[in-house]
C-alpha cells in the first residue's frame, strides 16, 4: 500500500499529468506535492482547491449523505481551455478530509483514465 510520495509519483505517470497534490480540505494545506502547480505556487493552489472541495463535500446541492454518514461525492472535475483539474476524495480511518488533486494537460491527458486510476490510488493510499 503506497504512502503519499509513492501515490503522487504514480499520479505523475498518467498521460498529460502536470502536477499532483494531496490536500487537507479543512485546513487548505498541501500534505504532499509533485510536479508543477497552476500559477506556480503549490500552497496557493492547495488552498483554492480546498475551497472547491469543501463546497462540494459540505453543501446539500452537491453532496447527500450515505447511510454511514459519509459524503457521497467521489470527485470534482474542473475543465478549462488547456487543462483538467480532478479532485478525488480519499476515505480515511479518521475524518476523511483529504483529497488528491491532479492537474492534467487537456491535449495529452485522458480524463476518463485519470479518474479511474486516481480512484484506485485513493483506495490504496495509506496515511499515517
Amino acid at each position: 500500500m503506497p504512502g503519499i510520495d509513492e501515490c503522487l509519483l504514480e499520479a505523475m505517470r498518467l498521460p498529460g499529468a502536470r502536477g499532483a497534490a494531496l490536500v487537507d480540505w479543512t485546513s487548505g494545506l498541501a500534505l504532499g506535492t509533485v510536479g508543477e502547480a497552476p500559477g506556480g505556487d503549490h500552497e496557493t493552489t492547495a488552498a483554492e482547491a480546498a475551497e472547491l472541495a469543501r463546497m462540494a463535500a459540505e453543501h446539500g446541492a452537491f453532496a447527500t449523505r450515505a447511510d454511514d454518514g459519509q459524503p457521497t461525492v467521489e470527485d470534482v472535475i474542473v475543465s478549462n481551455r488547456d487543462s483538467y483539474h480532478l479532485l478525488r476524495f480519499v476515505d480515511t480511518s479518521f475524518d476523511s478530509s483529504v483529497f488528491l488533486h491532479l492537474w492534467l494537460g487537456r491535449e495529452e491527458g485522458n480524463l476518463a483514465l485519470a479518474r479511474i486510476r486516481l480512484a484506485e490510488m485513493a483506495a490504496r493510499l495509506v496515511l499515517g
